[in-house]
């Protein structure tokens, strides 16, 4: 079953050409959200209140496995992006294959670059490159108590109780 706006590798650079024609500007982040939580429905919330469209860079199955470990991700690609997709911050969603999201940044060269503060800017992949053209990068503080390896970890000692 096709989903809406869940747009291929090959698709997105001609996207991203569309978009800012038509004037508008792209925001652009991306990560696993395996097991999507409050903290991501912020911290994505936020991201889009940066401008116009909020592009989400999702890591493949394979990919969130070698970044992971072997017991990630928790749910499919297919059903992280149908997740994703289902949020009104999020306009469109496009799956990596890579461990970071460095070529498919340069396919779309976002206008805003976004990632949590918990990383500083020079650990930022692709922050020089979006910087290069002009584009800037924004940190967006975290939801404190909230992640999916703390859900993970609490409902597991839940299970072995």
């Amino acid at each position: 079953m096709p989903v809406r706006n869940l747009i291929s590798r090959s698709k997105i650079a001609a996207l991203a050409v569309r978009l800012r024609r038509s004037g508008r500007r792209i925001v652009f982040t991306n990560g696993v959200f395996d097991i999507l939580h409050r903290g991501h429905v912020e911290y994505l919330a936020k991201a889009k209140s940066l401008d116009d469209v909020l592009i989400v860079g999702l890591n493949s199955d394979a990919s969130a496995r070698r970044i992971k470990g072997p017991t990630r991700p928790h749910q499919k690609q297919s059903d992280r992006a149908v997740i994703l997709l289902a949020l009104e911050s999020v306009d469109y969603v496009v799956i990596f294959g890579e461990d970071t999201p460095d070529k498919l940044i340069r396919q779309i060269k976002p206008d805003i670059l976004v990632k949590g503060a918990d990383y500083k800017v020079s650990e930022i992949v692709g922050a020089d490159f979006v910087r290069s053209y002009g584009g800037s990068v924004r940190r967006i503080r975290l939801t404190p108590g909230r992640s999916t390896s703390r859900l993970v970890r609490k409902v597991n000692k839940v299970r072995h109780r």
